[in-house]
């Protein structure tokens, strides 16, 4: 009887990554002249099983790959060769190579061969005791070398630039980009509008715009994927090679003939013809399994049996409705009581089964900390705490790509040159330090530098120029910090490369609040600064107050309550046209009445004095919801809206409550856009 190999492949995929990360971090802790023999051990192991999967299943491309890493590895274990910073760095770009192998593979994709050829030229000078005096990626095979002579010489790119709908949602700027083309050469484009909507169904968050670009000079591939990297998964691209010298200088949209668009991350390398592909998985796509404690399944089927042994005692209790002894509503209670308890800890621990160490999001930070550290000539050592910390996979999962903006940021801005911090009486060696603990029912994330801290003055003065604040306002240190969080604001005179292209901290700041949870900075200058991210630690159930407008029922989250309050007449500033305000101390913030927003009749409290303002706050401002009464606060178990029914513009999804009636969860940050809105038609 043969067996269906197919079964065991996600398995070994999974090992495989893991296996990968243990190489990885082994690799960056290793200290070339003085290595730890069984961290090299560690190492090998992983590629060992990396080899013996890949020829196990068939995937002959990986195991011979790895074959090459292995008998390197080998000879280091038992001290043949001398661990060098130079052997270091070619198994970490190795470990890319087979990353992006074994990704290929799992899709059920072409894996680049051309670079995997490259990356095995060096690994073979490396075992033949050559010198790799230039990083792999431009290394090349004599074959490799001579079919790109015979190419014809390169004049240069012919780019098509297609965003996703979703791009700019992402935080990046196609604009920015083709402004990072511009730098790179001559730069010829058309912009093709063919996909733009009319206004009435213009999203503003949507990108319909598409580019056909000529980008001329002796470029490489590299310079031109390293300007996309960002946008990989967020793109269709084509990029060609131009080797005929009477390519067209500009070209209008109609007269381009447009190849077949691929994902940007499967069109690498020089444009040579690649066979039709299945399109690829995302690669911010996430596994559909987790890998759960052996403990955690434990309790939870402990749990289950204990429910089981209650709901048999109520049964009984049911069966014997006819026996009156007084015993009966006493036995009853303890039995309602006794599931209620253990309904609470079968959801505890269910919930558990969720909840995977933060290290899977952190476990990235020391190669990139490596690698921009070396690209920019800086000191950098990465500190970690808390890696063990606890949340939600879906956390973990949404959370990755604003941490790395931050922590680019971080080491791009805020930590010096090190000839700067010995003049400024600090250590060469600048620190970051990514930490996570539990504080309440959140989580909080924290990523402090020892750098320059934030220039106020600077800030102010940009804000100023951009016109977001006017000229004369006095603002406080915290305010003037939470300015950068301002969209398109920036006082970057430079593009950079390493900390984001278009990424603005706006958008950081808006895929945090999404999570339910809330971003803020600390700032020294010339001692460093922090920022500070508090989540939720999960995404499926919720801490809200259950409030009341006419006959509606609505959950507002917890985290986004400042406060409740009534307010006096004396305190209510009414502008024509422009709606409502009241004074809270020294601040006056504007009202948002919910059932004018939801259209909610015959609410009990028309007037403000006669009902409640629950003060909340979001994207950094507060405002007031004007509701009937405040019911009680409870945790609610999180349904999706857009899922079952459609989105919904303030609303982040439902709840079924006690009674078995549906209450809506209130978006805040989306809640007071739609309210600014519907002024905005007011006025209009």
């Amino acid at each position: 009887m043969s067996i269906d190999m197919e079964q065991f492949h996600q398995v070994f995929f999974e090992e495989s990554f893991e296996g990968l990360d243990i190489m990885e971090s082994g690799l960056l802790n290793m200290d070339p002249g003085a290595a730890d023999p069984e961290e090299i051990n560690s190492i090998f192991r992983a590629a060992h099983s990396i080899k013996g999967g890949g020829g196990t299943f068939g995937f002959n491309h990986i195991s011979s790959f790895t074959h090459i890493m292995e008998t390197l590895l080998d000879e280091m274990r038992d001290g043949r060769r001398p661990v060098t910073s130079e052997t270091v760095n070619v198994l970490l770009s190795s470990v890319d190579v087979l990353r992006e192998m074994l990704t290929a593979t799992s899709n059920g994709e072409d894996h680049d061969e051309e670079q995997a050829n490259i990356q095995q030229v060096a690994l073979n000078k490396i075992l033949n005791g050559e010198v790799v005096t230039s990083s792999p990626d431009s290394e090349m095979s004599s074959e490799t070398s001579e079919a790109t002579s015979n190419a014809g010489k390169n004049l240069g790119w012919h780019i098509v630039f297609r965003p996703l709908p979703h791009m700019l949602r992402t935080g990046n700027d196609s604009l920015r980009i083709i402004r990072e083309l511009d730098e790179l050469g001559d730069l010829k484009i058309t912009c093709d509008l063919s996909a733009l909507p009319s206004l009435d169904e213009y999203e503003p968050e949507d990108s319909y715009l598409s580019w056909d670009i000529y980008l001329h000079g002796e470029i490489s591939r590299d310079a031109v994927d390293e300007v996309f990297s960002w946008v990989d998964d967020d793109c269709e691209l084509a990029v060609m090679e131009l080797v005929d010298e009477t390519a067209p200088q500009v070209v209008e949209a109609e007269e381009v003939e447009k190849p077949t668009l691929v994902p940007a991350v499967e069109n690498k390398r020089s444009g040579e013809d690649r066979r039709k592909k299945e399109p690829r998985k995302a690669a911010g796509s996430t596994s559909s399994s987790i890998r759960v404690d052996i403990q955690k399944i434990d309790t939870l089927i402990n749990m289950v049996g204990e429910l089981v042994i209650t709901q048999s005692m109520l049964s009984m209790l049911g069966e014997d409705a006819e026996n009156r002894d007084g015993d009966r509503e006493e036995r009853m209670r303890d039995g309602l009581a006794q599931l209620e308890r253990h309904t609470r800890e079968l959801q505890e621990s269910v919930m558990q089964i969720r909840m995977v160490p933060i290290s899977f999001t952190f476990s990235r930070f020391p190669r990139l900390v490596h690698d921009l550290s070396t690209k920019m000539g800086k000191k950098i050592e990465l500190k970690m705490t808390g890696e063990n910390t606890e949340v939600d996979k879906t956390v973990i999962e949404k959370i990755g790509d604003p941490l790395v903006h931050l922590v680019r940021n971080s080491l791009d801005h805020g930590l010096e040159m090190p000839d700067e911090r010995v003049a400024a009486g600090k250590p060469e060696l600048g620190t970051v330090q990514l930490s996570a603990c539990h504080k309440g029912g959140n989580i909080v994330i924290e990523i402090r530098d020892d750098g320059r801290g934030l220039n106020r003055d600077r800030i102010l003065s940009k804000a100023i120029e951009n016109g977001l604040v006017p000229e004369d306002h006095t603002l406080s240190d915290r305010e003037i910090y939470e300015l950068i969080f301002m969209p398109g604001f920036s006082t970057a005179d430079v593009v950079s490369d390493v900390s984001g292209r278009g990424v603005g901290m706006d958008v950081v700041r808006r895929n945090i609040n999404e999570l339910g949870g809330g971003i803020e900075i600390e700032s020294t200058p010339g001692k460093g600064s922090a920022i500070i991210i508090r989540l939720p630690l999960t995404l499926a159930i919720l801490d809200g107050q259950t409030i009341v407008v006419g006959d509606e029922t609505y959950i507002v989250p917890l985290v986004s309550i400042v406060e409740s309050i009534q307010v006096r007449d004396e305190r209510i500033n009414r502008v024509a046209g422009r709606g409502e305000t009241f004074k809270l101390r020294d601040e006056y913030l504007p009202v948002v009445r919910l059932h004018e927003v939801f259209d909610v009749a015959n609410p009990k409290a028309k007037e403000l004095n006669e009902g409640l303002l629950v003060v909340v706050e979001g994207e950094g401002r507060n405002c007031g919801l004007f509701v009937d009464d405040l019911l009680g606060q409870q945790q609610v178990v999180i349904k999706s809206l857009e899922a079952n029914y459609g989105k919904v513009d303030g609303i982040s999804g439902a709840t079924i409550l006690g009674d078995g009636s549906v209450a809506l969860i209130l978006d805040i940050q989306g809640l007071m856009r739609l309210a600014r809105e519907s002024k905005l038609d007011a006025v209009g």
